[in-house]
């Protein structure tokens, strides 16, 4: 078509969607990528065999419709979380993401209040304000750890209809106690949702908030199968609550949101729990090792128990970034002032993105 281009301007786009940016992070075909947390091993061959045969055996019904319940899938994430969980409690998305929407869906929406604590992960304030609600951004210590007593304080101020409790914190790495959690919950009168996503790489001896859901009604816990499993080209989030909870949000979701493949894939991937659980232990012993080296360069390492390390002390953030990528490694400026973001890959890209650092010179 000639004639002027059209832009968001020139469009009815909702009021409260406009001068919004989309979530995104740059995507360049360097050879060493770690700046989107994900987990850089490959699925391991047996496992991806047995993938693939699930998937096979799925498409022979591909003209039907699927299991609108994922009942299987709920099963099997109920099994690998544990702690008493049944099917009736778990519910599944594309990604973790959607799994959010749903809840903000359900629970947020026009005249509602979403509230976290910045800076956490940044799809938060965009997936309120795209279902309608208004998003309230609270504040960390300086180390960005909360207090049980300051978190509930802000958060009973605010009133908030929803709240984010990102235990790992992104981009952070920051650890949650199960003190703030419990805090904050009896701060407030709405749901108080828990992203486990780096749940996995915290240490083994830490109790998950999943231990927290009896007798809360109003709380979730959330994970993904994108990071510790491997598995974020699949796109599978899933999260715990009380089956009530699990009602609200069939009210909401579209119709067999979840496609025969993803759920097939889903549940070969979980069958082998174990092997795929193997890699947490090497990345946990990499971003160990970026932090030890970070810390000998004269960076300020953050305490991570995630897949990543953010570190301070980066003189100029943005020259610091381009010349890792003008050296082949890509990794994340996050915006929060002088500092940068890692993720852990395998032995040879953080070799790689160490090397590249000390060539670029140790901090000030």
């Amino acid at each position: 078509m000639g004639g002027v281009s059209t832009t968001l301007d020139d469009l009815p786009l909702r009021d409260d969607l406009r001068g919004l940016t989309p979530y995104g992070a740059p995507q360049a075909a360097l050879p060493v990528a770690l700046n989107v947390n994900e987990n850089t091993h490959p699925v391991p061959e047996e496992v991806a065999d047995d993938i693939l045969d699930s998937v096979a055996r799925a498409l022979r019904d591909v003209n039907r419709y699927p299991d609108r319940e994922f009942t299987a899938l709920r099963e099997g994430f109920a099994d690998y979380l544990g702690h008493g969980l049944t099917r009736d409690e778990i519910w599944a998305g594309n990604g973790s993401n959607e799994v959010l929407q749903h809840l903000l869906q359900a629970f947020a929406g026009p005249g509602r209040t979403a509230f976290g604590f910045a800076p956490t992960y940044s799809m938060y304030p965009l997936l309120t304000r795209g279902t309608g609600a208004r998003y309230i951004a609270g504040e960390r210590d300086p180390d960005y750890t909360l207090t049980a007593a300051d978190a509930a304080a802000q958060v009973e101020a605010s009133a908030p209809d929803v709240v984010f409790l990102c235990a790992p914190n992104n981009p952070t790495g920051t650890p949650l106690g199960l003190d703030v959690i419990e805090a904050v919950y009896d701060a407030t009168d709405g749901v108080v949702i828990v992203d486990e996503a780096y749940q996995e790489f915290a240490p083994r001896e830490e109790r998950s908030a999943l231990t927290l859901l009896p007798g809360r009604e109003r709380l979730v816990v959330s994970r993904t199968m994108s990071k510790a499993f491997a598995f974020a080209g699949a796109r599978v989030g899933y999260l715990a609550a009380a089956p009530a909870v699990i009602d609200a949000l069939r009210l909401v979701r579209l119709p067999y949101h979840l496609s025969a493949l993803t759920q097939a894939a889903a549940s070969a991937a979980l069958r082998h729990s174990g092997t795929m659980l193997a890699m947490v232990d090497e990345i946990v012993a990499q971003r160990d090792r970026i932090s030890a080296t970070l810390d000998a360069l004269g960076y300020q390492p953050y305490e991570s128990w995630t897949n990543f390390v953010l570190f301070a002390g980066v003189d100029d953030p943005a020259a610091t970034w381009q010349a890792l990528y003008d050296r082949g490694v890509l990794i994340r400026d996050v915006g929060i002032a002088h500092s940068l973001r890692v993720t852990a890959g395998t032995e040879e890209e953080t070799t790689a993105f160490l090397d590249a650092l000390a060539s670029v010179g140790s901090a000030a």
